[in-house]
């Protein structure tokens, strides 16, 4: 998500390839090299860079205009953006699989589709314990993961005070922080602890549609904490 807003955001011609999921790690260590095995990829002509912050920064070299990096505020912009990428995106791969432990049937809604039936919601459980093993969650990382959440919101409201996001143009940060906090927005019991943030507006500007909704009432009574008044 966030390489290809890069992309439409400097305005250039891309051709978009999807991998099948479970089977993308081969190919994409394949393509990019021993020890990458995750998306996203970029191919320019023979060249090929490997994540999200080495394509967004390959393509503000190779392509200037409509700067992703502005240059009064560009090493801070960089920072904001692999933290993002980096701690805060380990929080959108988790949290949306944890809420769908107690909601299963709601990984059609992730497709376009309605709530499963029940055999689809079989598979659904089956799919979902492999992906809790696959990222290591646990009820106890699930607990950590929503104590710590506040605070990660805090900080990305600091980013907009300091000028880093949330302006009048995306910038790197902008796109990485957004494609996450887009993703965490699919769990109905997290959708308070974003509303009328700064990280709120970025993802929804920048990610106005994306599909999939674990419906409030997932997680355990008590174990969304919420921000500081």
């Amino acid at each position: 998500m966030t390489a290809e807003a890069a992309l439409k955001h400097k305005g250039l011609t891309y051709e978009l390839v999807n991998l099948a999921m479970g089977k993308h790690q081969e190919e994409v260590e394949r393509i990019y090299g021993e020890g990458r095995r995750t998306v996203p990829g970029m191919t320019i002509g023979d060249e090929t860079v490997h994540g999200s912050t080495a394509i967004l920064w390959r393509l503000e070299q190779d392509f200037p205009e409509n700067t992703l990096y502005p240059e009064a505020v560009r090493d801070a912009v960089r920072e904001a953006e692999l933290w993002a990428d980096g701690d805060f995106q380990d929080f959108g791969r988790r949290l949306p699989w944890s809420a769908l432990h107690f909601r299963p049937e709601s990984m059609g809604s992730f497709g376009g589709a309605g709530a499963l039936d029940p055999p689809g919601t079989d598979y659904a459980i089956k799919f979902i314990r492999a992906t809790w093993k696959y990222h290591g969650i646990s009820a106890v990382q699930m607990a950590e993961d929503l104590a710590a959440l506040p605070a990660m919101i805090d900080r990305i409201e600091g980013f907009a005070e300091e000028g880093l996001i949330d302006g009048a143009e995306p910038t790197a940060a902008d796109l990485q922080i957004g494609a996450t906090v887009r993703v965490l927005l699919t769990v109905g019991d997290l959708q308070p602890l974003f509303q009328g943030s700064a990280a709120e507006r970025v993802a929804r500007r920048n990610f106005p549609d994306y599909a999939g909704l674990v419906p409030a009432g997932a997680f355990p009574d008590g174990w969304v904490r919420p921000r500081a008044a």
